[in-house]
């Protein structure tokens, strides 16, 4: 016995006779409950008062569990009351996944179907396919498929022998029934969307597209190889999310004192200039910390010009990168941050036979924390200490050397 939903989707309340109950599982004679498969949601509702959990195929039977063992035994007719609300959710996004792949054979390549499903806020579709989904695409995508659901095209579905619905190629087939899934089969069962979309399917469908309302687009990703998502809400959660858009749309436009049809071009001058003054603050910082190091106290050690010193306010990679710039071929910079456990980085130059790493690791024996490097230059990090103790200990070692 298989469920009736697919072929009479409008069907909501319905009598039946029960021929097995088992627990809270219970088995009908026949059932407008549409039974979880191909990515579709089993139907929500209740027998006979009692809430209906979950529906799924079992043995070419479809087995219905319920929320509570059933009062109603064998051979009883029962009346069977399919939730309306979910039910039509689940024919519009259903409809609505078969609408956006035609706009998929409208707009991508070598396109195939790798897969479906209805979330409870969300329809995701698996393309396969060697054309790139971009932006500009994705609102193609959502645009041509809204015109499909505005264009009020029909929407039909019949049996058809499995030979001959394999053989033709205008009909989409989904990746595992092409592994197999069918063979046994001696029909399918077909899904047209008039002069847009045919597709093997046995799901629920409404019989119009305009059925299905505004569909709305949130992203692609690629959740395996080959494969591009697509996801998309129709409904209540589409219309939010457009809503939502629209607000942050007119946001920015009011922020960016433009209009919707300038707001890309604005949007990017505004990020150049950010970007190129973001830059000139950069330039602007390292010339600071580049000041800053030109003032340090020289110390002169068996021949070594020593230039060691806090810096205040900097981090120790712009620190690092402004010792290392800042070094003679004969000279060593030190330079300590000023935080609460500072940091310390030492450049050495080529000419003066100092090890930097050796300074810190003498620093850090001292202070604590971490660190290490090389011959030309060497940092650490963690210092417990006063910044001024540590730069008095970079003396002490410059004397020493």
């Amino acid at each position: 016995m298989q469920t009736r939903a697919p072929s009479e989707p409008k069907v909501r309340k319905f009598t039946a006779e029960v021929v097995d109950v088992d627990g809270r599982t219970v088995t009908l004679d026949e059932t407008y409950f549409y039974a979880e498969s191909g990515g579709q949601p089993s139907d929500r509702g209740t027998i006979d008062g009692v809430r209906v959990v979950d529906v799924q195929t079992v043995d070419d039977a479809v087995r219905h569990t319920l929320a509570a063992e059933p009062s109603f035994e064998v051979d009883e007719r029962v009346t069977g009351v399919v939730d309306d609300d979910f039910r039509t959710y689940c024919m519009r996004a259903h409809t609505a996944s078969h609408v956006l792949y035609g706009a998929g054979r409208r707009l991508l390549d070598d396109l195939g179907y790798g897969g479906f499903d209805i979330s409870e806020s969300k329809v995701r579709v698996d393309f396969t396919t060697s054309t790139d989904i971009d932006d500009e695409v994705l609102v193609e995508l959502e645009r041509l498929t809204n015109r499909a659901v505005w264009e009020s095209r029909d929407v039909s579905w019949e049996e058809v022998p499995t030979a001959e619905a394999t053989a033709r190629d205008d009909v989409a087939f989904n990746t595992k029934t092409e592994e197999g899934v069918m063979d046994d089969a001696d029909t399918v069962r077909i899904v047209e969307v008039d002069g847009w979309d045919v597709a093997a399917c046995g799901g629920t469908h409404v019989a119009n597209t305009r059925e299905i309302g505004p569909v709305t687009l949130f992203d692609r990703s690629n959740p395996g190889e080959g494969l591009t998502r697509v996801e998309f809400a129709v409904g209540p959660d589409g219309i939010d999310r457009r809503a939502s858009r629209h607000r942050a749309l007119r946001e920015a436009t009011v922020a960016l004192e433009t209009n919707a049809e300038e707001l890309a071009e604005t949007a990017a001058s505004v990020r150049e200039e950010r970007d190129e003054l973001r830059d000139r603050v950069r330039d602007l910082e390292r010339a600071a910390v580049a000041d800053a190091i030109e003032g340090f106290e020289p110390v002169e050690a068996h021949g070594t010009a020593w230039r060691v010193g806090v810096l205040e306010g900097t981090e120790p990679n712009d620190a690092g990168e402004a010792a290392k710039d800042a070094v003679g071929d004969g000279e060593v910079v030190g330079a300590v941050g000023d935080g609460e456990r500072p940091y310390v980085v030492v450049a050495a130059g080529p000419e003066s036979d100092v090890h930097a790493g050796e300074v810190v690791g003498a620093v850090t024996d001292r202070f604590g924390g971490g660190g290490g490097g090389g011959p030309p230059f060497a940092q650490g990090g963690g210092l417990d200490a006063d910044p001024e103790a540590v730069v008095e200990t970079l003396r002490e070692i410059a004397t020493r050397n």
